[in-house]
């Protein structure tokens, strides 16, 4: 008697979905008392060590609000998304009527008052630049004097005044008409004494 043939397995037959459990539970799993999925939403952001961090959230937000939460963001925004929640959570527990807000509106009150400061600080030295430029021309203007001064002295000791007229050296005067190429006169001339002085008359 030939035996039936044994069924060939199927290749369609469904398998059971094999259930993987961390070594041990994140914060949020032990908190909650369930067990840690290896897809478990909350492993990658609290660790075992920090179980502070989800007891805050879960008080403030709801463990489910924030698995939606996560659930609905990309996988690269949920760092950041966790350290938010955990940080509004700490700061609504330590101040429950402002939360973080209180934070924020102090930090722009400082930020106003760094600014008023900036400003003032930027007239004051606005105000030594003026200084400064009015100090250097009051410099160029007695600097422009003294060279006056000096000018009129050194005409002093080649001129004497001599009634309404000028004495002037005529052997400096013969000089320089011969560099020039040309006599030059120099109005009425009259005898000074038997010396090399003309007297230039007005």
């Amino acid at each position: 008697m030939i035996g039936s043939p044994s069924p060939m397995p199927s290749s369609t037959a469904t398998k059971t979905p094999t259930t993987y459990v961390t070594a041990s539970p994140c914060a949020a799993c032990k908190f909650l008392r369930r067990k840690c999925q290896l897809d478990c939403v909350f492993a990658p952001y609290f660790p075992p060590d920090q179980p502070q961090k989800f007891a805050n959230v879960h008080k403030v937000f709801g463990a489910s609000n924030v698995t939606k939460l996560l659930n609905e963001l990309h996988p690269m925004q949920r760092e950041d998304a966790v350290n938010s929640l955990a940080y509004e959570a700490d700061m609504r527990l330590r101040d429950p009527v402002y939360g973080c807000v209180g934070i924020i509106s102090l930090l722009q009150h400082q930020l106003r008052q760094l600014q008023i400061d900036l400003s003032l600080a930027r007239s004051q030295l606005s105000k030594y630049h003026q200084s400064s430029s009015s100090f250097n021309t009051t410099t160029n203007f007695f600097g422009g004097f003294r060279e006056n001064q000096q000018q009129e002295q050194f005409l002093m000791r080649n001129y004497g005044v001599v009634g309404n007229g000028l004495v002037y050296d005529g052997g400096i005067a013969k000089a320089a008409a011969a560099l020039n190429g040309s006599s030059v006169g120099f109005g009425r001339v009259r005898a000074a004494g038997g010396d090399e002085q003309q007297i230039l008359g007005p």
